[in-house]
């Protein structure tokens, strides 16, 4: 476990208490914007984690924080609330400006920029919707290609307008899984981490996938 203390370099603070969701964008690459920018608000609290400042201009978007050890990206010195972490750090960037936001009291997260070539960052950034959820926060990412989010303790509804949907168990045991509204129906069924069979379903024409699960958690990835 590495101890450290966090150095912070703050300028000009901004309120985010009439901010209604925080959306933080990372590093890796983005190739459709226009994709994302449509789930963009304008009243969203905007993290950009250090090398994801490359995304700012083709977003649209102007920070309201940036967090990071600059190591993918050198540190603009923009007037805004900065954040400066050490390079040797249990956190990654992308986590650390999570847990920010959560003690800054957002209920709702959207990620970005956060599915890459690395895959070991990929799944670790996964993992942080496995956070919010276990904490009762409402958390999403979105790459060029998917959609992703928990199904625990509520339904998730899918609409027709996506290709497909897969169910993955990343946690364990998940049971009494109901998938409705679907090609490949499901009732009382049990996903393990061994055996991955909820690939590749698909919403019938003119219905809504509904997803539940009894016991566990899964990660629902909805594909454009």
């Amino acid at each position: 476990m590495i101890q450290f203390t966090i150095p912070v370099n703050i300028r000009k603070p901004e309120s985010f208490q009439t901010m209604n969701r925080c959306v933080i964008v990372g590093n890796a690459d983005i190739n459709n914007y226009d994709r994302v920018k449509k789930y963009l608000k304008s009243d969203d609290f905007t993290v950009f984690c250090d090398g994801g400042l490359k995304h700012m201009e083709k977003l649209g978007v102007k920070p309201r924080l940036i967090v990071g050890d600059f190591d993918s990206g050198k540190d603009p010195h923009m007037d805004v609330e900065t954040i400066t972490l050490p390079c040797e750090k249990d956190d990654t960037d992308t986590f650390y400006a999570v847990k920010e936001a959560v003690k800054r009291g957002f209920e709702e997260f959207l990620l970005t920029g956060v599915v890459g070539n690395r895959f070991d960052h990929t799944m670790g950034n996964i993992s942080i919707l496995l956070f919010l959820d276990s904490i009762g926060k409402k958390g999403r990412i979105i790459d060029d290609y998917s959609e992703m989010e928990i199904v625990s303790s509520r339904p998730v509804y899918v609409e027709e307008d996506y290709s497909y949907f897969s169910l993955l168990n990343m946690t364990g045991c998940a049971k009494g899984i109901k998938i409705e509204g679907s090609k490949y129906p499901l009732d009382d069924g049990e996903i393990t981490c061994d055996y991955q069979y909820g690939i590749s379903n698909e919403v019938l024409p003119g219905h809504k996938a509904c997803v539940s699960v009894g016991e566990g958690r899964l990660l629902l990835v909805k594909v454009f």
